[in-house]
């Protein structure tokens, strides 16, 4: 039976690919900050529930130790960082900091620790098209997305044995997309299961290394 880990597991798309994958029959093993709301999503959707936080050292230890053998690692937990977004020109640096460990530093720290277990596994990293696009007050939270994507470009290249990907959801009915738009309806956009099936894709294809929009995943399924 493969394994995976998804971080930040206990809701939207972290939680629904980790559901996915449960019934699949994957053994999921799943993180997240939030111990309830992860311990009943993880009694709800039947995978292993391992609460803490991704920038802290000794939680990613216990996450290496949870799965000694790995299939498949999903970077999803991210931090949006102040809401409502605001100028670069008046974003704290001290919150700037706490959106690079949680979205830069973090995936890539739990990806080291845990490159030995996943020979031949695949890593996805969950990106934004903030990552790309020059929204005003995404400056923060895009640009930490655009670090994530070039680390997974060079990871890709330098493991040809694994398969890495950073992949852009698109906009998804989340709470940290609520928190982005505060105040306003977001009840337009899609279901976090929506992007689900192009994930799932990417797993079952395999194509090569690199980024990948999960709209264009969908439309050519």
């Amino acid at each position: 039976m493969p394994t995976a880990l998804v971080t930040g597991a206990s809701a939207g798309l972290g939680r629904a690919l980790a559901a996915a994958l449960v019934r699949r029959n994957w053994t999921v093993i799943g993180d997240a900050r939030d111990a309830d709301a992860l311990a009943s999503a993880a009694r709800e959707d039947g995978f292993t529930a391992v609460p803490g936080d991704v920038t802290d050292p000794a939680h990613r230890a216990a996450l290496a130790e949870a799965c000694p053998s790995l299939d498949l690692l999903v970077n999803n937990a991210s931090s949006l960082g102040v809401s409502p977004l605001p100028p670069l020109a008046r974003y704290p640096l001290a919150a700037l900091e706490d959106v690079y460990r949680v979205n830069v530093f973090a995936p890539l720290a739990l990806t080291q620790l845990l490159l030995p277990a996943l020979a031949g596994g695949v890593v996805m990293n969950v990106s934004s098209d903030a990552a790309v696009e020059a929204y005003e007050g995404w400056g923060g939270y895009g640009s930490a997305k655009a670090a994530l994507d070039q680390l997974t470009a060079v990871l890709g290249a330098e493991h040809p044995d694994l398969s890495v990907y950073a992949i852009d959801p698109g906009d998804l009915r989340t709470a940290m997309h609520q928190r982005a738009f505060p105040g306003e309806d977001i009840s337009d956009r899609p279901l976090p299961s929506s992007a689900v099936p192009a994930f799932l894709r990417l797993l079952d294809e395999r194509p090569p290394s690199g980024r990948y929009r999960a709209a264009d995943l969908l439309v050519t399924a």
